[in-house]
């Protein structure tokens, strides 16, 4: 019990916090401030961590690379405490596990950007936060847009955009378990 409670408490401050570091990476790479309300609430998540990685690794014009290495760390740090626990030896895994942890965390990420936009498209589509969100999801969106025509005037390329994402992160958390089950045999 102890260890599913720490367990989930681990997840939901890596994805909260790990998110935020791959959202802000997304909009340096895209060029966006962060002067709207979903920059705001990034920075706000992510700099403690974020702003003394970039120490080390300043950004650049296009990529701001203390972002994904912030996302990292924390996956890193979540499944090394998962290994603990389980008392697994085989340290090697970790850094590989973490690198799939933010894959699956990247694929999350962009699968709730599109969710929200969609709903906010049809909610509040003039407000502030739906255009941030639009200007975010339309690079994701835009490949399969050239494959998927509107239905009846209706967009279904974010239901799709969402099923490749999905798909994306159980191949990846495929990948982590064959790793861990590796893990827990040379463990054994």
């Amino acid at each position: 019990m102890l260890f599913d409670v720490i367990n989930f408490l681990l997840e939901v401050v890596s994805t909260l916090i790990g998110g935020a570091c791959l959202l802000r990476m997304y909009m340096h790479w895209r060029g966006m401030g962060m002067g709207n309300p979903v920059g705001r609430l990034v920075m706000a998540l992510s700099d403690w961590l974020v702003r003394p990685l970039q120490r080390a690794l300043p950004p650049s014009a296009k990529v701001d690379a203390a972002n994904l290495l912030g996302a990292w760390l924390l996956k890193l740090v979540q499944y090394g405490v998962f290994m603990a626990m389980l008392g697994m030896t085989h340290w090697a895994l970790l850094p590989v596990l973490a690198l799939l942890g933010v894959g699956k965390l990247a694929a999350s990420v962009a699968t709730a950007l599109i969710v929200v936009a969609a709903v906010l498209s049809w909610t509040q589509p003039h407000s502030p936060v739906a255009d941030v969100l639009n200007r975010l999801t339309a690079p994701l969106l835009a490949p399969l847009r050239r494959f998927i025509p509107l239905v009846g005037g209706v967009d279904l390329t974010p239901m799709a955009a969402v099923v490749v994402l999905q798909v994306l992160g159980m191949v990846l958390g495929s990948a982590q378990a064959r790793l861990l089950g590796a893990g827990l045999l040379a463990a054994v």
